[in-house]
């Protein structure tokens, strides 16, 4: 029964963003340079202060596990959270472990290398019931080597009930 749940919500997801794909987008014909994507993160590694809606942090990335695994420790006013994004095959996944206790999945669907655009859409995960609140996608533009931007949207009982801004600047 939970197969045919995960396998559903799976199927949905990819429906979803099939029928929300432009031309700048992944499609069926077309896949994420997860390898690029992920290069591209690695070049994160590194201390960075943070301003975000909620206020300012810092985060710090690191690279694990031999290079399979960077690990971003955020935090800010009000919490303490973890991503680790990894190749999962030919995708770039990540799992967010977040505040609200539980922990989203989610694939990217689009890279562009040359816009810095890395977008990633929910995908199942840990700890999250039909209404649960949680994190369903994230949007980052890698603006340079010491400056990035990220949009992570909270939703709940299948509404976005926030977006979370946040402009990250490599610390020196």
């Amino acid at each position: 029964m939970r197969m045919n749940r995960v396998i559903a919500v799976a199927s949905l997801c990819f429906a979803a963003t099939a029928v929300a794909a432009g031309p700048a987008t992944t499609t069926p014909d077309s896949k994420v340079d997860a390898p690029a994507a992920f290069s591209r993160l690695k070049s994160l590694v590194g201390e960075w202060d943070v301003e975000s809606t909620r206020g300012k942090g810092h985060s710090r990335f690191e690279v694990i596990a031999g290079g399979s695994v960077v690990l971003e420790h955020f935090v800010e006013p009000g919490g303490e959270m973890l991503t680790a994004y990894h190749l999962d095959g030919d995708r770039l996944v990540l799992t967010h472990y977040c505040e609200a206790g539980n922990e989203p999945h989610m694939v990217a669907e689009k890279f562009d290398g040359t816009s810095g655009e890395l977008n990633f859409a929910f995908a199942g995960g840990a700890n999250i019931g039909a209404e649960t609140g949680h994190m369903h996608d994230a949007a980052f533009r890698l603006i340079s080597n010491d400056r990035f931007d990220a949009k992570w949207d909270f939703v709940e009982g299948g509404n976005v009930k926030f977006s979370e801004q946040i402009r990250y600047t490599r610390a020196k």
